[in-house]
């Protein structure tokens, strides 16, 4: 009986030490050193890749914005965003896709009429943009609804418009733009792309200094 109750506690007591070791080293020792090999190496990323304008954080350069005026540069749609319904106290973005197939009545009908408004949109005076210049990312939202960054040929289409509502020349929009535009990650995967936020900031700035 005596060895039993000492065993039981032996035991125990080998668990709850192997417990206490566990939790240092994995609570606490391993968040410490990844967070200060991260905050060391690449600081940016680790802090969320923060944006800053004015000494003020104003988003992050991997989540999209939407709600800007036609003075600045548009995003993609983002027909797949959708609200917090559990707890109303908190005023959250969800984010998602439509789900919609290639076919579906409702997502044939959403692209058309986006197309129709990027071309009214960005048609100027002297600057006429016909239906065929729209590309797809003008006009159909991300699989996650919040792409931080567009096409070059979005941005370019956009040009004329930014120009004109800034009193900028083209010229110099465009340069802009191209000034923003990143080509392929490693030369090879992914697609050029602008990011929005980040060509707003320097249009902002670019129309406080003219």
């Amino acid at each position: 009986m005596n060895n039993s109750v000492t065993n039981t506690a032996r035991l125990l007591g080998a668990g709850l030490r192997a417990l206490l070791v566990l939790t240092v080293v994995t609570g606490i020792l391993y968040p410490l050193a990844i967070t200060g090999v991260a905050q060391g190496i690449f600081p940016d990323k680790a802090n969320g890749s923060e944006i800053k304008a004015d000494g003020k954080v104003v988003g992050s350069s991997l989540i999209g914005q939407q709600g800007y005026s036609l003075d600045y540069f548009q995003p993609r749609p983002a027909n797949g965003l959708g609200t917090n319904s559990v707890n109303t106290q908190y005023k959250l973005i969800l984010s998602g896709a439509t789900n919609r197939s290639g076919d579906n009545p409702e997502l044939i009908k959403w692209v058309k009429e986006a197309k129709a408004k990027v071309v009214k949109d960005n048609s100027t005076a002297d600057h006429k943009v016909k239906p065929s210049q729209v590309p797809a990312d003008a006009v159909t939202s991300s699989g996650s609804g919040l792409d931080p960054d567009i096409s070059p040929a979005y941005a370019d289409l956009q040009v004329h418009r930014v120009a004109e509502r800034n009193g900028l020349s083209v010229a110099r929009v465009q340069k802009l733009v191209d000034e923003h535009t990143e080509g392929r990650t490693l030369g090879f995967m992914g697609e050029p792309r602008v990011n929005v936020l980040e060509l707003n900031i320097a249009l902002r700035e670019l129309v406080t200094k003219s």
